[in-house]
């Protein structure tokens, strides 16, 4: 497999993670019990971890890569 390859297939990978990592350990303001301000959605995170979630993502992406790369090595995929 090829670098550019490599790196194509860690990048579709970290976006797919991304979306199972997000909304782990993510408490809303009514959850809470924050007093939420008029016009806000109560359903909003009360705290944005963003760097957490990318460095969890990061981790998570880095684990579904080497799997994927280990398949492709050993003849899994033709």
């Amino acid at each position: 497999m090829k670098i550019q390859s490599m790196i194509a297939v860690y990048f579709v990978i970290w976006w797919i993670t991304l979306f199972a990592v997000l909304p782990l350990g993510v408490k809303s303001a009514h959850e809470t019990g924050t007093q939420v301000e008029e016009g806000h959605d109560p359903g909003a995170p009360a705290v944005t971890r963003v760097w957490r979630v990318v460095s969890i993502n990061t981790v998570v992406a880095a684990f579904a890569f080497a799997l994927v790369y280990y398949m492709y090595t050993h003849g899994w995929f033709g």
